[in-house]
């Protein structure tokens, strides 16, 4: 059964290789600050000190709980190794409830 839900977010964020990915998202899961961490290979473009930038990243989907976003964002910003990481919470408006309810088993 498909359910509108606001309790729930995707969280949006991007590390410079895997292996960083990999710690960033572990962190998440093994606090339960997350259910799932998807990553998936990137090339960004982008404006940094006044310089346009091109450079391979790995994009992370941090599935959660929209009430665990400061606490997704401050793990996020503790282990990251960018200066200004992004960070950018998405909405999850519906879906499946079974699915919802397994990031609410998951998290805390």
């Amino acid at each position: 059964m498909i359910i509108a839900s606001n309790e729930h977010c995707l969280v949006v964020t991007t590390c410079a290789d895997k292996d960083s990915a990999r710690a960033v998202a572990a962190i998440l899961v093994e606090k339960r600050l997350a259910a799932c961490v998807q990553m998936f290979p990137i090339e960004s473009v982008y404006s940094w000190q006044s310089k346009v930038c091109s450079e391979p990243e790995c994009a992370l989907f941090v599935k959660t709980r929209s009430q665990l976003f400061e606490s997704v964002s401050a793990a996020i910003r503790e282990h990251h190794d960018y200066e200004l990481p992004e960070i950018i919470q998405l909405p999850i408006t519906g879906g499946l409830s079974d699915y919802l309810g397994w990031i609410d088993g998951c998290t805390n």
